[in-house]
């Protein structure tokens, strides 16, 4: 793609000139994808995509600036943007105006590579074994209703009219398990497991499958728990999707919007247990989307969030970081609004714990696997959540599935309740993260 890029450039040259543009820049991805689902070891459905699009900005003469986005990437498509965006910056903002990331020049980390997509056939073939040893794990496991294997080839580019000159490409591929199970007298149980790899090749399909048996079959005895409060232990996948859903404590653009639990003036304050520490990485070796560059075309990094409890850095685009006098990080995602976001997770340990926890040893205790229901039972700009999940009551090692049951708090109490974060961690699709205990979180069942 990268011939592609340069003669897209050139082309954009061309017709801003031609148009009277003096100052553009353009965003833009290319995506190709298959996917393959199977039921009762036959394929149940096969899709491939290819799609690409960009995004096109404009600064008229009094420096307002209008947005399109086209999947027309041919010279025609080009200019038809160009002359889109540059009549509707006449309607543009007259305050905050985005503008030109001043690191959109600077060096960038290596790229990564793309590797070779397996052929469909060979997609349906693995899907068809994987599924027939699931099934036959256990006799209560009657089917496997949500599974796939897909893979993916991205592109992506960054060119403005100051000669910022951004490509790069990746791919990955995924694997998701999710079963159902049933018994005679007993609820239907389902429990399911999800895997990334850099390519089909790398691909963890047999601990995927590990996983998700494993996690069935725990499901399968099960007891209502007393509500009260509990010693909770957080997975790494509930830890982070929890974390997740309070990104306005960290970022920039909602903090200007007034739309957080922060202000500007939360820089420098705990906000945690010293306990823990975390940070927002697109550059983790253990990241498979990793990205070199974000739709500003400024370079990614490792930006510390939270050090020893105490709330260190913002995660800013080039305008936010223009208005609270920082730098930026890498994390702004263009569209009709610049936006704010996260890239990947690296939770770890802060200070030194003065006690240790083990489930081995531990009595009386909840571990949540999974959190359900994030997209209703989060309110995010009052720190509070409410959440049904997956879990266990652990007693000295025995775990015993919990029918249903909800847990509850808030965002900066449960921060700062934590008692032990696990050294270990463990590769997540969303981060890096070990366990982590937090006291006293209410939960609700019988």
């Amino acid at each position: 793609m990268v011939q592609t890029i340069d003669s897209l450039t050139s082309s954009a040259k061309e017709s801003a000139q031609k148009l009277g543009i003096q100052k553009f820049d353009i965003y833009g991805s290319a995506v190709e994808e298959t996917s393959v689902q199977v039921d009762s070891g036959e394929p149940d459905q096969v899709k491939a995509s290819q799609r690409s699009s960009i995004t096109v900005r404009v600064w008229n003469e009094e420096n307002r600036m209008g947005i399109t986005s086209t999947t027309e990437l041919d010279s025609e498509g080009l200019e038809l943007a160009l002359k889109t965006a540059y009549e509707a910056s006449f309607f543009g903002m007259k305050e905050h105006v985005p503008d030109f990331s001043p690191e959109a020049t600077s060096p960038l980390e290596s790229p990564v590579d793309k590797v070779p997509q397996a052929s469909v056939d060979i997609l349906i073939e693995k899907l068809v074994d994987v599924e027939k040893q699931l099934l036959d794990s256990h006799e209560a496991i009657a089917g496997v209703p949500y599974n796939g294997l897909a893979q993916r080839d991205v592109e992506r580019f960054y060119v403005n009219s100051a000669g910022a000159a951004r490509h790069e490409g990746g791919s990955y591929a995924s694997i998701y398990l999710y079963t159902k199970t049933e018994q005679e007298g007993k609820k239907p149980r389902s429990a399911g497991s999800v895997k990334f790899g850099k390519g089909f090749e790398k691909l963890d399909i047999e601990g995927c499958l590990k996983e998700a048996t494993e996690k069935t079959i725990s499901h399968l005895n099960y007891q209502k728990v007393k509500s009260g409060k509990y010693l909770v232990v957080f997975s790494p996948v509930a830890f982070l999707s929890l974390l997740d859903s309070f990104t306005n404590i960290f970022n920039a653009q909602n903090i200007l919007d007034r739309q957080s639990l922060s202000t500007p003036e939360s820089l420098g304050t705990p906000i945690a247990s010293p306990l823990l520490s975390f940070c927002d990485d697109a550059l983790h070796p253990e990241n498979i989307a990793k990205t070199t560059f974000d739709g500003e075309g400024t370079p990614t990094r490792r930006v510390p969030i939270i050090t020893e409890g105490v709330l260190t850095h913002f995660l800013h685009s080039a305008g936010t970081a223009k208005r609270m006098n920082a730098q930026p990080t890498g994390h702004a995602n263009i569209g009709a609004k610049v936006t704010v976001g996260p890239h990947y997770y690296h939770v770890f340990p802060g200070q030194k714990s003065d006690s240790t926890f083990s489930l081995d040893a531990a009595e009386n205790v909840i571990f949540i696997d999974e959190l359900n229901a994030l997209h209703a039972g989060v309110q995010s700009l009052q720190g509070s959540f409410s959440l049904p999940f997956d879990g266990w009551l652990v007693n000295k090692g025995e775990q015993i599935s919990i029918d249903s049951a909800t847990v509850a708090g808030d965002i900066l109490e449960v921060l700062k309740s934590i008692v032990y974060v696990e050294p270990e961690p463990e590769i997540t699709p969303d981060g890096v993260c070990p366990r982590i205990w937090i006291e006293g979180l209410s939960i609700t069942g019988e």
